[in-house]
């Protein structure tokens, strides 16, 4: 099911995690409602995804490093409707996640 149609409003957000954790995080998700939320500062090293209890998809890109600094990282938390518009996704870096979605519209 495609994320970005000319007949849908859908939201995105964008948030510094600080010292908050995954699971507040994901509170305030659902309070807001948008379907993709851009998280950053997450201090959280390697890379990786993690499917919440609460449904909600974490894509993370963090130090690759072995004892890398807790510094840097970003972080894309997923609705439902998004995961299930992912293509796919990719780290670059501790600074940059790049994720592909389904969409109607090409070039969006």
């Amino acid at each position: 099911m495609p994320l970005l149609t000319t007949r849908v409003t859908i939201y995105f957000g964008t948030w510094n995690a600080r010292t908050w954790t995954v699971f507040q995080i994901a509170k305030e998700m659902r309070r807001h409602n948008p379907e993709v939320l851009r998280i950053g500062e997450t201090h959280w090293t390697q890379v990786g995804q993690q499917l919440l209890a609460s449904e909600e998809l974490l894509l993370y890109s963090g130090h690759e490093e072995e004892n890398a600094p807790h510094t840097q990282g970003v972080a894309l938390m997923l609705s439902k409707q998004a995961q299930n518009a992912l293509i796919g996704w990719e780290s670059h870096g501790a600074r940059i996640i790049k994720a592909s979605f389904n969409t109607k519209k090409e070039g969006i």
